[in-house]
């Protein structure tokens, strides 16, 4: 069985990452310190960032799986839970549900508060998706842990572009200050943790969530409940210039401790948030996992991580950093 991660913008297409070691047991592990990478701390360091990414290298960012095919582990256990815990947005009878996968055009708060995510990697221009979200700094991105650090090494020149498209940058281009990821994926790229986040720097004097507003967040919930999925997914048949989503009732994913939606998004739309409690007419809702990865035989489902104690750990840290 091959899998292959969805990473982002760059990952403008979805290719095979690797052989997935067979789950081994049901024991779950205690929670672990997410892990912090210093990133743009300087004003010079800022500005040399926000200035690296132009329109043009924007649009020629590659799916960050075209550039490799890393091999992702599976863990012998169940993610570790605890207490459910909701944060609410900031700031119900849908109408795009179900979907395997659409161009957003209901408009409202996910338009500003979801967007690409640029990076360097290997030398190479890449892409993601993320989310703003509510947050203690108000300056908190989630995305997946591949789209912040792979094969031993964090990404450089890690930019936020809500709202992007097509090269324009309509709620300007965010740089991180740190990026974090769950301790599980920076020692093993296990993929049942593949959740990651970054702290932005401020903007013309603001903060992120102040201008783009932050969607809510929730760890240790409930399964099988319906979800929203969004992201900028950069291989064919999309392009990476439109906001997409999927939206359907998730299931337990079939070879990590995740869970899946029937979904056609593509490399590049890795870390877009899914959502629960959905407002279509306000586009709000509550992030509990991030597109992940996808399997070679069942290309038409997406899987996400379990958002439990570690992904809250995360979080935590990000929103105090």
């Amino acid at each position: 069985m091959r899998i292959r991660p969805v990473r982002s913008a760059l990952l403008a297409t979805a290719c095979v990452v690797g052989l997935a070691v067979p789950l081994a047991g049901t024991t779950a592990t205690a929670v672990q310190p997410s892990t912090t990478h210093e990133a743009a701390t300087t004003k010079a360091e800022q500005a040399r960032v926000s200035g690296f990414w132009t329109p043009e290298r924007m649009r020629s960012a590659v799916p960050i799986d075209q550039l490799l095919t890393p091999k992702q582990r599976l863990s012998g256990g169940t993610v570790a839970a605890g207490e459910p815990t909701t944060v609410a947005p900031t700031a119900m009878a849908p109408t795009a549900f179900p979907s395997g996968g659409a161009p957003w055009t209901g408009g409202g708060k996910i338009v500003s508060t979801e967007g690409r995510v640029f990076f360097t990697y290997t030398g190479r221009t890449a892409s993601c998706s993320g989310t703003a979200v509510t947050s203690g700094n108000k300056s908190t991105v989630i995305t997946a842990g591949h789209c912040v650090k792979l094969e031993g090494a964090f990404h450089t020149n890690w930019v936020f572009v809500p709202a992007y498209n097509n090269g324009a940058t309509p709620y300007g281009t965010w740089t991180a200050k740190k990026t974090y990821a769950t301790a599980q994926w920076v020692a093993s790229e296990d993929i049942n943790y593949d959740v990651g986040a970054a702290v932005v720097n401020p903007l013309n004097g603001q903060n992120l969530t102040d201008v783009v507003g932050g969607q809510g967040v929730a760890f240790n919930q409930a399964r099988g409940q319906n979800m929203y999925a969004f992201g900028y997914p950069a291989a064919a048949p999309y392009d990476g210039s439109k906001l997409i989503y999927c939206s359907g009732k998730v299931f337990n994913a079939l070879i990590s401790d995740g869970l899946g939606m029937t979904c056609d998004m593509t490399g590049g739309s890795s870390g877009g948030g899914w959502f629960l409690q959905f407002n279509e007419a306000a586009g709000t809702g509550i992030v509990n996992s991030v597109n992940s990865y996808k399997i070679n035989f069942i290309p038409t489902w997406m899987f996400g991580p379990y958002f439990g104690a570690d992904a809250q750990s995360v979080y935590n840290t990000a929103q105090a950093g």
